[in-house]
């Protein structure tokens, strides 16, 4: 199982959302909220613990990758175009995850903070889970 666990009062990440389940036409992902039960169930206590943290989180396949790693990985997972993007691997993750950390702390104050989670449309209630 892939799934995606972004933050869902950001603004950003739901825009995230949105423009991954267009992107991804074969529906390999899942997406879950990190202030959501399945999150609560599936994520060790140390990322449950980090339910307000300024990054995206990616399981897949048992592992769960962070910031810029966990993009680049969804991405790929996507396919098409965006496998091109592998080749960011190139730079290391620390400063990768510098823009990363950078975009994340002001993410709020550029694209806002929703008052609620994100609700699935119902033709994404498959894909979004609670």
């Amino acid at each position: 199982m892939k799934i995606l666990f972004f933050d869902g009062y950001c603004s950003l990440c739901n825009n995230l959302v949105d423009w991954l389940v267009k992107q991804d036409q074969k529906s390999v992902l899942k997406f879950a909220s990190l202030q959501g039960k399945t999150a609560q169930e599936l994520l060790p206590s140390a990322y449950r613990a980090k339910a307000d943290v300024d990054t995206v989180l990616y399981y897949r396949e048992g592992k769960i990758y962070d910031r810029s790693t966990a993009i680049i990985k969804c991405l790929n997972d996507v396919g098409g175009p965006w496998v091109l993007l592998n080749a960011l691997y190139i730079i290391p993750s620390p400063l990768r995850d510098l823009g990363y950390r950078f975009i994340a702390s002001i993410r709020y104050k550029v694209f806002g903070k929703r008052d609620t989670c994100r609700i699935p449309l119902p033709e994404e209630r498959q894909r979004l889970l609670p």
